[in-house]
């Protein structure tokens, strides 16, 4: 293989968690007086870290959002994982072919450390991993679209980022990785092809991404 990492995103690459996470996004911030649809949400917020969605509220309406109000959307999204969540078809296969290869790989997710390991637990692809290969935007001064999340993980796990291929289904994971300088693998399952054209190559199902990192 001509990566020495792969970097995937966990919500909608490994885990199919994002029409839970925005159908709860759109339905919270409706509840809280900004109007959101679930398309809404997908649009502005997908790959987001919460900081963003609290600084795209504030501009576009000059309120803030409650102090709460992390919390209170992680626990509504927690409750609809362990009752709802399941993973990306193929995913498990992709990430033990890789074992199998000897290729190293790690998760780097907009999302919270606990948001990640929440998801991964209830999907089963917690075993895939070891602490030293999960990585939040927790662990950064900047979310996607900023390159740092990428950039800490690759400079984590000792690899240069020209030698990373990360893998991605939303626009900003995709500018994100382009930023710091990686390969970017365009997940389309969810996201129209045409939102992630900068991608280095695109696919629809997870089979398919063995082949073209080989």
């Amino acid at each position: 293989m001509r990566y020495d990492l792969v970097i995937f995103d966990n919500d909608g690459v490994l885990v199919d968690s994002e029409p839970i996470s925005n159908r709860l996004l759109a339905a919270y911030l409706t509840e809280l007086g900004h109007p959101t649809t679930y398309e809404d949400s997908i649009r502005d917020y997908m790959g987001s870290a919460m900081h963003r969605i609290h600084e795209l509220v504030l501009e576009r309406t000059g309120r803030r959002l409650p102090a709460d109000f992390d919390t209170i959307f992680h626990s509504r999204v927690f409750d609809a994982f362990r009752r709802e969540l399941e993973p990306v078809t193929g995913a498990a296969d992709v990430l033990e072919k890789l074992n199998a290869d000897g290729v190293p790989y790690c998760v780097a997710s907009s999302g919270s450390h606990e948001r990640i390991r929440v998801a991964l637990r209830n999907t089963g692809l917690y075993g895939l991993f070891d602490e030293q290969r999960v990585f939040s935007s927790e662990d950064v001064g900047r979310g996607k679209p900023a390159p740092d999340l990428f950039l800490h993980a690759a400079r984590t796990m000792g690899v240069p980022p020209e030698r990373c291929a990360v893998v991605e289904d939303s626009p900003l994971g995709v500018q994100a990785a382009i930023a710091a300088g990686m390969d970017v693998y365009g997940y389309t399952a969810m996201t129209p092809a045409a939102k992630l054209a900068r991608a280095h190559a695109r696919f629809a199902k997870m089979a398919e991404l063995p082949q073209l990192l080989a």
